[in-house]
């Protein structure tokens, strides 16, 4: 997403660490440096000038810490900006209330309806007690009802809309009291876009914010286009007052420009952010976050919060048990990657952890799971189990059974004994990590993260 510009400032950031200090010459260099990365990378002028000038007066006035070279020093300097300029923390959705309704607008094409049933799920993983209603009041394109329907039935969703209406106004009175009459906790509407900022647009959305009073009103902006998607939500911002930003398609090519200056120049918050083409890619906005992926420091916070929903602490407890063990087996390894696929592609995982962000450009073939799940499916219990050693003939077989070669079978075979003896040998994991001061558990990691301290 950030390439060009994490390439940038980690260029800068190697390039002071062989400095002694931080001098008024070299902070000078390296705040012009940062400010031609940010402009290329399509962030507003204004929001780079006050960000460069906070930057270079705590470079300058700050003594250098002993314990931290001066690369390190500015690099934190960069990231703490960069954590206040994107809001701090995260906003939640405000959703107190009976009836809490969440109106999205924006421009056309920017992932409206889209964002609908994909904040939808959102709330259904997050507020399971929710029930939530669905408003297709987007009459201008002619596809938007059809598709909210589409995305609304693969959720188990209700979608609200009436044949022949012509009103968005009557549409959303309608979809209001039906919300109202059954009980509905949340209502979210989806509102036409156009392909420019018009009268008419603006006037349909004020008559539809005066009756439905809504909680949020979420301003949908497609990263891809940049600072046009920062002055589009100022725009909105002054006619209708929106209370946070959607940013879709972070996971594209976007230059970060409008992940980085849409919350400075709105004074509204960047509420979620869309990585992925999935139902389930919207994640809520951490401006740390979002500091750390810009400097390629991964993205733990992220990494963390999908381990959480995918693996309980008892799973974990038993995984450790039984690689220390070495009783582990390939349904175990099979388990494993059910799970591990559950959080997402391998390079989006690895595009997460601090230090490997690189290899996520790597051309990964999510289908080697899919590769060896085959094997192992292939495999009798017993075998599954290790039970029993699988010989060359039972190897052919299982190769025949699973469509793939013997020597991917060979491979595979060899490279779990490779990683059950890795582990069998490896010295006790928190103890070693409390004696290198390493490699915390994932909860602690996520603490260090989101703490006050600089790791």
């Amino acid at each position: 997403m950030f390439g060009a510009l994490t390439d940038k400032l980690q260029n800068l950031f190697s390039g002071l660490a062989g400095k002694k200090s931080l001098t008024e010459d070299n902070v000078s260099d390296a705040v012009r440096q940062v400010r031609l990365a940010l402009l290329d990378a399509d962030v507003n002028y204004t929001v780079v000038s006050g960000f460069v000038k906070r930057v270079k007066e705590k470079a300058i006035g700050d003594a250098v810490m002993k314990s931290v070279t001066p690369g390190q020093q500015f690099t934190k300097l960069v990231h703490d900006e960069l954590i206040a300029l994107m809001g701090s923390v995260e906003a939640p959705l405000d959703l107190k209330g009976k009836l809490s309704v969440l109106m999205l607008c924006g421009l056309q094409g920017s992932g409206k309806t889209t964002s609908c049933a994909k904040l939808a799920a959102y709330i259904g993983r997050t507020e399971k007690h929710k029930k939530i209603l669905l408003a297709a009041c987007d009459l201008q394109r002619p596809a938007a009802i059809e598709q909210l329907k589409k995305l609304g039935s693969d959720l188990g969703v209700p979608v609200f809309h009436l044949e022949g209406e012509t009103s968005p106004l009557k549409m959303a009175k309608k979809a209001y009291e039906k919300a109202q009459a059954e009980g509905f906790d949340v209502l979210i509407v989806d509102t036409a876009g156009r392909l420019h900022v018009d009268e008419a647009l603006m006037k349909e959305l004020q008559d539809m914010k005066q009756f439905l009073q809504p909680r949020e009103v979420l301003f949908v902006a497609n990263a891809t286009t940049g600072q046009d998607a920062v002055k589009t939500a100022a725009e909105f911002d002054k006619c209708v007052q929106i209370s946070g930003t959607i940013l879709t398609m972070l996971d594209g090519n976007a230059r970060a420009g409008a992940a980085i200056s849409i919350r400075e120049v709105t004074n509204k918050p960047l509420k979620f952010e869309g990585v992925g083409e999935k139902i389930g890619d919207l994640q809520v906005f951490n401006p740390r976050s979002m500091a750390d992926r810009i400097l390629g420091m991964g993205d733990v916070i992220n990494l963390v919060k999908k381990a959480q929903e995918n693996f309980s602490e008892e799973q974990s407890a038993e995984l450790e048990k039984k690689l220390k063990k070495a009783s582990f087996t390939y349904e175990d390894y099979l388990k494993q990657m059910g799970m591990v696929k559950k959080m997402g592609s391998l390079k989006s995982l690895l595009k997460m952890i601090p230090g490997m962000s690189s290899l996520g450009d790597l051309a990964i073939d999510d289908a080697e799971f899919n590769k060896m799940e085959a094997i192992i499916y292939s495999m009798t219990p017993q075998e599954r189990q290790e039970r029993v050693e699988i010989e060359h003939s039972r190897r052919k077989r299982i190769a025949k059974g699973s469509g793939v070669s013997i020597d991917d079978v060979n491979r595979m075979v060899k490279g779990f004994k490779r990683v059950k003896q890795l582990f069998k040998n490896m010295p006790d994991m928190k103890a070693q990590a409390k004696k290198m001061g390493g490699m915390p558990d994932l909860n602690e990691l996520k603490k260090q993260f989101e703490g006050k301290k600089w790791h």
